[in-house]
């Protein structure tokens, strides 16, 4: 046992060397043959040298000269156009919305007194016991409906609600960027439980007065992953777009019809974790004032297995209550899906020294024995950061065991859970923003961003840094100063 414990740290130290020789084993290998080469030449001296140039057929030189013009010229026609992130703006969320846990229980308790609603005392003590160990902070936020008695949850809050956020997140994105809206051809919008006609995008092609030919989609009940799908979709749309088109993604999740006042424990969670946020994101497939360039999307889905199906479902309770079900295997679903993804992810993202670690390991459990240990790749050495949606306590903590982070790694997850709540599919571009006013950013870093949602669904995109941001402005503007900040296991209220 000692020596196994006194070679574990020496194997370590030699990691860094097989990660160079493994990762530049084209250049490990090329440069003896160079050398090999140079030293032939001169062995042979210049006038042998020059007999064998001329010796080469000129039709031999010409068909090779042609067939690697005709094959690059190929390559460049047929490759898909590199889609950029010009930038991104979220909605900033205002002192008059902001939820302490406080005020949180006592309307909570008032509801019980409402006609109609289901929840009791017993409810508001299980909904406490949930916020203490949420990871939540006290400048969350809930749309000005749920600050009434009871809380509106009609059409017209609602659509308040929308244009509340959506609005404020284009308008921030439209002055940052200064793109005029008649110039966007693409908009892609998506809000998972609330879907009313006019559509999203209708409501957004009104106020800005956008093109009648702009190409549009609202996606709906796709969950908290369905902004990576809404950026998916818009990277495809710009490949059959004219060079240099734009597309608008707006992601967001409306908080004011989905109030559950029943009292069925497993739906009685939303009401404590979703909170108002939202972001608007400006594509391109026009490098200039770029940002950030999409490297990856990666999309799996596990709903063919009921379990999965069902984790998240909507639904009313035995008395008429509509809510959100979230199943007590919700993380086992969530860990298979996140392997899924990850076997997808992997070969396209990490370096070739992690491949074969995982290659040997995968052998290893095949041929030798199924109980040797299988190797998990460290994604450390394909990102720099790491942007986990930031759905609950418990997703960040099963993310950061299952992939092998550190607590920094996941820090702009739990700040961004702590400041803001679960904002649904936003809420990777408040961990992203969280990142860049840290000033962690720098030209070349890559970004993993991870979405989870119904279906059950695991979403990922890989981002490679152009331009950091300069400032600190956007959604932590005011409070980046006091973070990170400690969340205990238990908060004391």
């Amino acid at each position: 046992m000692a020596g196994s414990s006194a070679a574990h740290p020496q194997l370590k130290q030699l990691k860094p060397l097989y990660q160079h020789v493994v990762n530049n084993f084209v250049a490990v290998l090329a440069a003896p043959l160079a050398v090999a080469a140079v030293v032939n030449a001169a062995r042979v001296g210049p006038d042998e040298l020059l007999a064998r140039v001329q010796a080469v057929r000129a039709v031999h030189a010409f068909l090779a000269v042609f067939v690697a013009a005709a094959a690059a010229t190929l390559y460049v026609m047929l490759r898909p156009r590199s889609v950029y992130l010009v930038d991104y703006a979220c909605f900033r969320t205002r002192p008059n919305c902001r939820v302490p846990f406080a005020t949180f229980l006592e309307h909570a308790k008032l509801v019980t007194f409402v006609e109609g609603a289901s929840i009791d005392e017993r409810s508001v003590r299980f909904m406490t016991r949930l916020l203490e160990r949420s990871g939540l902070g006290e400048e969350t936020c809930l749309p000005p409906a749920h600050h009434y008695i009871p809380p509106y949850r009609n059409m017209e809050a609602s659509r308040a609600e929308v244009e509340l956020v959506i609005f404020s997140a284009i308008d921030d994105l439209l002055a940052k960027t200064g793109i005029s809206p008649a110039a966007i051809d693409i908009l892609v919008v998506n809000c998972s439980l609330f879907a009313p006609i006019p559509s999203f995008t209708d409501m957004i092609i009104h106020r800005y007065g956008m093109r009648p030919d702009i190409r549009n989609v609202h996606l709906s009940g796709m969950g908290c992953s369905a902004g990576l799908v809404s950026v998916g979709l818009a990277k495809n749309f710009l490949q059959v777009a004219p060079k240099g088109a734009h597309a608008l993604v707006v992601s967001t999740e409306t908080i004011t019809p989905n109030y559950y006042v029943g009292k069925e424990r497993a739906m009685l969670l939303p009401n404590c974790l979703f909170r108002m946020g939202g972001a608007a994101v400006l594509l391109s497939t026009s490098r200039g004032r770029a940002r950030f360039r999409l490297a990856r999307v990666v999309r799996t889905l596990t709903g063919a297995q009921d379990s999965a199906y069902r984790c998240v479902f909507q639904e009313e309770d035995g008395e008429g209550h509509r809510g959100i079900n979230l199943s007590k295997d919700l993380m086992t679903i969530a860990g298979d899906a996140l392997k899924a993804n990850i076997t997808a992810i992997g070969p396209l993202v990490l370096p070739a020294s992690e491949q074969l670690l995982f290659a040997l390991s995968f052998i290893a459990r095949r041929v030798l024995n199924r109980r040797v240990k299988p190797y998990l790749p460290d994604f450390r050495t394909a990102f720099e950061h790491f942007c986990i949606h930031a759905g609950g306590r418990a997703v960040i903590d099963e993310l950061q065991r299952s992939l092998g982070l550190s607590d920094e790694d996941v820090e702009a997850s739990r700040m961004a859970l702590h400041r803001f709540g679960n904002t649904s599919s936003s809420s990777v571009w408040y961990e992203l923003a969280y990142i860049e006013a840290k000033g962690r950013m720098r030209r070349g870093d890559r970004v993993w961003m991870i979405g989870f949602g119904s279906g059950f669904k695991c979403n990922s995109a890989a981002w490679e840094c152009i331009a950091p941001a300069r400032t600190a402005e956007g959604p932590w503007a005011e409070s980046i100063s006091r973070y990170p900040v400690h969340i205990p296991e238990v908060l004391k209220h």
